[in-house]
């Protein structure tokens, strides 16, 4: 009787332990249909930490499948960016051998191929920028500046941008000397694509909220704009995606400026948060007090 109990057990823990070895090779496999409820005997204890691990491939699995889906619509995207500067300027090029042509006419053609020359720069510049954040080749020139004067700037230097759509800048009113330990250039461009890409998208004749706010551990500047254009897409999207805020991609400019705004303010350990409810656009970039000081 004992032989055929040590027997029987046996057998059911190598059933048991067959069975467990056919689900670790289903999850090798990227098998995560189903949740493990069944009864596995003597590793029973193990089932919790299968689930557990079938969860995290899965989840692993997604991540990747999206981050190669966002890789091949980053490339399509800065296809399409470079492609229509670059058949434009040979265009222009191309117009500009007729020996008949009238003066007026070569002048405009001069200043539209500048035009789109300075865009393909700024395309392949930004596209360095992005690249050297990625993969950390990026050195910071840390000092400190008064964030409230370094805004001040960027805004008057923005005028031209935020009055061609005659947008309103409505700006809380605080003390003129808030010290960060910050690299000034980046920041600068921080500030400088947040608010061309206000210029760019915002609604005309509309009203511009620019909010600092100084908290015990950090300080925070908020930029609120109502999109002219209807935004559906996630937070997560305009970032990562590099999306434009019409899809329609008719819009000036490389549609990478938040991406940019954003490295380089996690690159200063500051945050960046995109908030979308309905038709408003908001940005919020925190950056930590020196409290050594």
């Amino acid at each position: 009787m004992l032989y055929f109990y040590i027997n029987q057990n046996m057998t059911k823990i190598k059933m048991d332990y067959m069975r467990l070895l056919q689900i670790t090779n289903d999850l090798g496999q990227g098998h995560f249909e189903s949740e493990i409820n069944e009864d596995l005997g003597l590793f029973n204890s193990l089932k919790r930490e299968l689930n557990q691990i079938k969860i995290g491939f899965e989840k692993a699995v997604q991540e990747e499948t999206k981050s190669q889906n966002l890789k091949s619509e980053l490339i399509s995207n800065v296809s399409h960016d470079l492609k229509t500067p670059i058949t434009c300027i040979k265009n222009y090029v191309y117009l500009l051998k007729d020996g008949n042509l009238e003066e007026e006419k070569r002048n405009e053609y001069f200043h539209n191929l500048e035009l789109y020359t300075n865009r393909l720069t700024s395309l392949i510049e930004d596209l360095f920028e992005v690249s050297k954040v990625n993969s950390g080749n990026i050195q910071l020139n840390l000092m400190n500046l008064n964030i409230v004067d370094l805004l001040e700037q960027t805004l008057a230097e923005s005028e031209d941008i935020l009055n061609s759509k005659n947008l309103t800048i409505i700006k809380n009113d605080v003390e003129q000397d808030i010290q960060l330990y910050l690299d000034g250039d980046k920041t600068y461009r921080i500030f400088e694509n947040l608010l061309t890409n206000i210029g760019k998208y915002a609604l005309p004749n509309s009203r511009v909220y620019i909010d600092l706010l100084e908290r015990k551990q950090d300080v925070c500047i908020e930029f609120k704009n109502i999109s002219e254009t209807q935004m559906n897409f996630t937070a997560e999207e305009i970032v990562e995606r590099f999306v434009r805020g019409d899809k329609s991609r008719h819009e000036t400019g490389s549609g990478i400026g938040l991406a940019i705004a954003k490295s380089f303010t996690e690159v200063q350990n500051g945050t960046f948060d995109i908030q979308i409810d309905g038709d408003l656009f908001k940005v919020t970039v925190c950056f930590k007090k020196n409290l050594s000081d």
